[in-house]
């Protein structure tokens, strides 16, 4: 076991989030890209990796490394939707384990709110054929159905889910980059838009532009590198369905196996987590995932998210940078989530605005989810 190589994060940075009509998709991923280098202490020479998902072409990776001047000898384009990024970590992290790779770069960039592509039409796949012609708004309205059925069945109250967004207004607050900063109330949710009922316009995740990316170096080579390395400890993936309607269970997701793999394979459990980062593409999202993570039993995640318990100065901090409901979500959020776990471990925020640091933070679980509700991958995170 000693013998083992170890991943972990070494270098992490966005590119600037928000509307960026100057940028491309491909320079928001360099931007991103080139800095987590820097951070790390590395270059592109270093690189024999490479993670894409999401982008303008037919095959992004090749396309990025291109224009960033890469000769990967390894390629990953997994798109598994806002999950794809956890996956790529854990990837990474078995080919570093078996000598494949000794650095990888992950990395996404999309220009949606510029570009107005977030509804944009295409063509149905052949689930969709029994969704899309009946006026089933994607992905909004399959989260709304999950979110129905949760409230009915356990009794759960849009004020509960609600506080979801307020707690994670709280963590956007303390962060000057976060495309929404002001008080937020249960109130100000309830009392905004019906989008797809029972989800409120905010209840709904933001449409922005933006980039993130990700440096990840075996264990041979920290010494190398300028930070402190955030080492992967555990990772799980599954898939439950594609369409709604093929989803089996409305209130059950993918992490029901993921998270018990990631915490299983990192030797811990739910009470030495000290940071949660979970996918927040709606309010619904972050109950149903906490449930099935096992955080709490079925039908609980509104108590155990109730008075800001989640919130800065809670016992279980959730989503520390504003999450994808008040910070930023261009897309596909769940690189984001392994940004913000890595600065936390480091410990970066301590010096700068100790409001956002968690104190004494050695484990974080990170959680993706994409589609809808389709896809979960998990990492179990430690401070190296």
């Amino acid at each position: 076991m000693s013998a083992r190589r170890r991943a972990a994060i070494v270098g992490v940075a966005e590119s600037e989030v928000g509307k960026t009509p100057h940028l491309t998709v491909l320079s928001q991923q360099a931007i991103a890209s080139r800095a987590a280098l820097a951070e790390a202490g590395l270059d592109r020479d270093d690189v024999d990796a490479l993670f894409v998902a999401g982008g303008w072409s037919w095959a992004p990776a090749l396309a990025l490394a291109e224009y960033l001047g890469l000769r990967p000898r390894y390629l990953d384009g997994t798109n598994i939707g806002g999950s794809s990024f956890e996956a790529h970590l854990g990837h990474a992290a078995a080919a570093i384990e078996a000598g494949r790779i000794d650095v990888a770069l992950i990395a996404y960039g999309s220009t949606q709110r510029s570009d107005r592509t977030r509804n944009a039409p295409r063509p149905a796949t052949l689930g969709e054929q029994f969704e899309r012609p009946y006026g089933l708004p994607l992905p909004v309205g399959a989260y709304a159905l999950a979110a129905n059925r949760y409230l009915h069945q356990y009794g759960v109250t849009s004020e509960q889910l609600a506080e979801v967004a307020v707690n994670t207004r709280e963590w956007a607050r303390l962060n000057p980059n976060a495309y929404h900063r002001d008080p937020l109330t249960v109130d100000d949710v309830l009392a905004s838009p019906m989008i797809c009922e029972p989800l409120h316009k905010l209840d709904c995740c933001l449409v922005t532009d933006g980039g993130g990316a990700v440096v990840v170096a075996a264990s041979d080579r920290w010494a190398d590198v300028a930070t402190r390395p955030v080492v992967v400890l555990g990772h799980g993936e599954s898939t439950t369905h594609h369409t709604i309607a093929n989803m089996p269970d409305l209130t059950v997701t993918g992490a029901a196996r993921s998270g018990p793999a990631a915490l299983g394979m990192a030797g811990v459990t739910h009470d030495d987590i000290d940071v949660l980062e979970i996918y927040d593409s709606f309010t619904i999202t972050v109950l149903l995932t906490l449930e099935s993570l096992g955080f709490c039993k079925p039908g609980e995640a509104g108590e155990l998210v109730g008075g800001g318990r989640t919130a800065p100065g809670g016992a279980l901090p959730m989503n520390t940078n504003g999450g994808g409901l008040s910070y930023t979500h261009p897309g596909m959020y769940g690189i984001f989530l392994l940004i913000e776990a890595a600065r936390q471990l480091r410990g970066d925020y301590a010096a700068t605005d100790p409001r956002r640091q968690v104190p004494g933070a050695e484990l974080a679980l990170v959680h993706g989810t994409g589609g809808v509700l389709s896809s979960t991958s998990t990492v179990v995170l430690g401070r190296g």
